[in-house]
Order: C-alpha cells, then structure tokens, then sequence
C-alpha cells in the first residue's frame, strides 16, 4: 500500500492507462460525464480489470439528498450496471454504516425511477 498514489484529472489518468495500464487499479468517475472520451476511458479501463467506482458513495456518506438523487439518476443513465451502483453503495456503507445503509436505499429509489 505505500506505493499508492493518487492521481487527478482525465488527461493524467488517460496517459497512464494508455502508458502503464497497471499502475492503476482503482478509477473514480462522475456518473453524469458520459462524453465519448470518458467512455473511451472506462472501455479502456474495463479491458485492464481497473475497478471503477462511481462518486454516488460520496453523495451517500455526505447525506445529501439532492446530490444522491442527482448522482444515481446519471449513474443509471450513463449506463452503470445495478453491480456498479451496489459496489459504489457498498463502498459508502462500508465507510458510513447505518446512516449510509439508509441513503444507500434512497439512491437505489433514484436509479429504479431512471430506468
């Protein structure tokens, strides 16, 4: 773990999946950037089994209602499949426990209302 690092913005995370794909192995995406080069990126990103979570867990654990509803209508919109959006609610129940597990239902209300 001490040779993680983060790295910000769609140009940085581009060059490196394109240069050294395995550096990367966790990718956070905005669900309502669903332009063609972030997808370009999550193609890329699936084909070198990079695990992308979805920034629904942070509207989740910051309990702010307008934002779950926000995130998890895009996040259905842009095509995330109901594993991504459980791993993403999963993720921020992990980090939130029972307050999480409440919004966490909330947002999966927002996605089933999307579709």
């Amino acid at each position: 773990m001490a040779n993680q690092r983060l790295i910000y913005g769609f140009h940085a995370v581009n060059a490196r999946l394109w240069q050294n794909p395995k550096s990367i192995t966790e990718l956070y995406v905005q669900e309502g950037k669903n332009d063609a080069r972030t997808r370009d990126v999550l193609e890329k990103a699936a084909n070198e089994n990079v695990r992308v979570h979805f920034v629904i867990a942070v509207a989740i654990t910051t309990r702010c209602e307008s934002c779950i509803s926000v995130h998890a209508a895009a996040a259905a919109k842009a095509g995330a499949t109901e594993s991504e959006i459980a791993s993403a609610l999963a993720t921020a129940i992990a980090l939130n426990a029972g307050a999480a597990y409440t919004y966490a239902l909330r947002a999966l209300e927002a996605v089933d209302a999307q579709r």
